[in-house]
């Protein structure tokens, strides 16, 4: 359960990455330090910086000036890639088309998904079978996105092995079923400046839908709020060099809520366009995710119910894009 946090931590992980494909990681003492900082900050927040990670900070910047060349574009432009059903969810989706809680959000986006194929998860995946719609304009969008967002892929393996060894389980604890062939969602999203201060809800508070968010935000720009115990809304800044963490519905599950998908939003009240590159590391498609047992042993009891994560995604995805909001939050006691 969250905590009445005032601010997010920064963690540096540099250690956990140096170390982390050792056969004897979990003895070193750089690791276990990182795993500490990483529970502390999960159990605490939900939330937390990640500095140290690893990724060069040309390619950080390219994703989001390229993805600021594509939202500068004509409306007719980025229509070629219109988001729609048949395209399984993927695309761009024009201001105020995504719906959170009832209440169109005040941005446009792209968004992406791993590539899904006719019937590789039969049933369950019919909704989200497709290609990526990339433009052709930027020329080399394509190419930069998913070079980042394989990086990403790898950064958040690592990162979700430091988070096995904070449970105090293996680091392969979230491999197998769970999450050895992960999901991945991006979202690509623009959020329009503002000429007087207002606060229109660039995005409404939510939880995430997996394991692990990378937050790549604008910098100068502070538009990210996280809600603490209290319900008091707590600004998360960019810091330069850094990526902002969070866990998701599917970790706080596994975890049986030791760990917190915190809510959040996002209110742009600056006159700048802002743009934010959300990248999240999911389980296994077809995983069906229930609380381990470690952390049954920790907490006393089962809390949360079983729960797919592709039904899980498809619900949400549906109902965020066409306004039918079905709500997924899950009641302690509930099996």
């Amino acid at each position: 359960m969250a905590t009445d946090f005032k601010s997010l931590p920064v963690i540096d992980i540099s250690p956990l990455l140096a170390k982390i494909d050792d056969p004897k990681a979990e003895q070193d003492l750089g690791v276990c330090d990182v795993a500490k900082q990483l529970d502390h900050a999960c159990k605490q927040a939900g939330f937390f910086y990640v500095k140290g990670h690893g990724i060069d900070d040309s390619l950080i910047k390219d994703v989001r000036s390229l993805s600021r060349n594509f939202f500068d574009l004509p409306y007719e432009e980025k229509l070629k890639i219109k988001l729609t059903p048949q395209a399984g969810y993927r695309g761009y989706q024009r201001l105020c088309e995504n719906i959170t809680k009832g209440v169109p959000d005040m941005h446009e986006a792209i968004d992406c998904y791993t590539e899904v194929s006719e019937g590789m998860y039969g049933a369950l995946g019919k909704t989200m079978e497709g290609c990526n719609q990339w433009p052709l304009n930027p020329p080399n969008y394509k190419q930069v996105m998913e070079e980042y967002t394989n990086i990403c892929t790898d950064l958040s393996r690592k990162i979700m092995q430091g988070i096995a060894l904070a449970l105090g389980g293996p680091k392969d604890l979230f491999e197998g079923d769970i999450a050895g062939n992960a999901f991945w969602v991006l979202r690509i999203i623009g959020y329009p400046g503002v000429s007087m201060p207002k606060n229109d809800i660039g995005c409404g508070a939510h939880t995430d839908y997996g394991l692990l968010t990378l937050v790549n935000q604008d910098d100068g720009i502070t538009a990210l709020q996280v809600r603490n115990l209290s319900g008091e809304w707590v600004s998360a800044p960019p810091i330069p060099g850094t990526f902002v963490c969070n866990i998701g519905d599917m970790l706080k599950i596994l975890t049986n809520g030791l760990y917190e998908s915190t809510f959040h939003r996002v209110i742009n009240c600056s006159p700048k366009y802002r743009v934010s590159v959300a990248y999240f590391y999911e389980t296994n498609f077809d995983a069906a995710v229930e609380p381990l047992d470690i952390c049954k042993q920790k907490t006393g009891g089962t809390k949360f119910k079983k729960a797919i994560y592709g039904e899980h995604l498809v619900s949400k995805v549906k109902h965020s894009v066409y306004g039918h909001v079905m709500d997924l939050e899950f009641s302690v006691g509930e099996m």
